[in-house]
């Protein structure tokens, strides 16, 4: 194994593992290397990074990769609320879903809309306004959402209580005309 190749992993290992980070220990076992290798190879990573949009710390003994603090403007911009950002229909509705029925899973909602729903949840998920709330009970534990305190923000709610109610009579004529009931009424708030 080379320099590089080891820089390399080591990279690859710290960015896998995020705020944890990895200790010299830690990435010594996992790589199977003596601790002096790891810690030249940090050491080399330290110096490439000068170059690059993220450096290496230590924090509390563990490594870390992190964007440089000259970089953060654009990356607040990146994540900032999502408000400057328009949603799809299919986000939309699959969002309109997740508000008024959570928490609830992927299948659930898929039943509602009609059709798949997983691009529209990830894109939700990106812009966290939704977010895993937890496991259902029963068979295959599925994934249960929810929404965020980035969604209340989105739509200028204090609580989920403030979304606009659902006329009874039409959730209950069948699920065909609920995805487009739930749209309406997102759509009453935007």
């Amino acid at each position: 194994m080379t320099t590089n190749n080891l820089q390399a992993i080591i990279e690859s290992l710290l960015f896998v593992s995020g705020d944890e980070g990895l200790s010299i220990s830690r990435l010594a076992e996992i790589i199977e290397k003596p601790h002096e290798d790891i810690q030249g190879a940090l050491e080399s990573l330290e110096q490439e990074c000068k170059f690059r949009g993220v450096t290496l710390v230590e924090i509390g003994g563990a490594y870390q990769l992190v964007t440089k603090k000259e970089y953060a403007p654009y990356i607040e911009k990146l994540v900032e609320a999502p408000a400057n950002q328009s949603l799809s229909q299919a986000a939309l509705e699959t969002l309109a879903i997740v508000a008024y029925k959570q928490p609830i899973t992927r299948a659930e909602i898929e039943e509602i809309r009609g059709v798949k729903t997983e691009r529209p949840l990830q894109t939700l998920i990106g812009k966290v306004l939704l977010k895993e709330v937890g496991r259902a009970e029963g068979a295959g534990r599925a994934i249960l959402y929810g929404t965020t305190k980035e969604f209340l923000g989105y739509f200028g709610l204090k609580s989920i209580e403030e979304l606009p109610p659902l006329p009874e009579d039409l959730l209950q004529e069948g699920t065909d005309q609920e995805a487009d009931l739930f749209f309406q009424s997102f759509q009453e708030m935007k």
